[in-house]
């Protein structure tokens, strides 16, 4: 395993990232407690500024995990509203409890199920952000292309893996993400760079 960021320079970034929001901190508290991975802070504000960027209508979160990232968007967004989605009925409860207290529950919907599978349902996605399992990314991409608005935006967390895209590991979730990689960087269609921050964040401009 590689760290992407290096230790004394996540550290620093984190000192700066200074945060009074009550519900960030209890969901940073209770995915800390329960090894719940999260796409974390440093990265959740970069969800943030991208979004007051594209100020989106619409954004398709697939892996919501209990609304951490999700949380993010809301925060930033004006008029749009987020579509959380997760496998697990607990997952979704909580959030959706969260969103309540924070007075954000107006810009979100709340789906259970498989997330490639509910994100069918929607069309002009203005942000589609990726966190399910690894393998599933570039299967992701491929079924909701069509669902995609003009110059859409794909956000996808752990684009590089722990490092094991350099590697030789041939499981299939180092495999999926490789692929994935390859896919949106070669595509005509789409303007692609990685942030090496944290374990990877892969941004995908749709050019039409």
């Amino acid at each position: 395993m590689i760290t992407i960021t290096e230790p004394k320079i996540e550290k620093y970034l984190m000192k700066l990232s200074r945060e009074a929001d009550r519900h960030i901190l209890e969901m940073e508290r209770i995915a800390k407690q329960r090894d719940f991975p999260i796409v974390d802070r440093l990265v959740g504000r970069l969800l943030f500024v991208l979004t007051k960027l594209k100020n989106p209508k619409l954004i398709v979160e697939l892996g919501s995990g209990f609304g951490y990232s999700a949380y993010w968007f809301a925060r930033a967004l004006e008029k749009g509203r987020v579509v959380l989605i997760d496998t697990l009925q607990d997952n979704i409860d909580y959030a959706k409890k969260t969103f309540q207290q924070a007075r954000l529950a107006h810009k979100a919907e709340f789906r259970v199920g498989n997330a490639i599978e509910r994100a069918k349902d929607y069309n002009n996605i203005d942000i589609l952000f990726i966190d399910i399992d690894k393998h599933q990314y570039l299967e992701a991409v491929q079924k909701l292309l069509a669902n995609l608005n003009d110059n859409a935006l794909i956000i996808a967390d752990n684009s590089l893996w722990h490092g094991r895209v350099v590697g030789k590991k041939r499981d299939r979730d180092t495999v999926g993400i490789r692929k994935f990689n390859e896919y949106l960087f070669s595509h005509r269609d789409f303007f692609t760079t990685v942030l090496p921050l944290r374990d990877g964040v892969l941004v995908a401009y749709k050019l039409s």
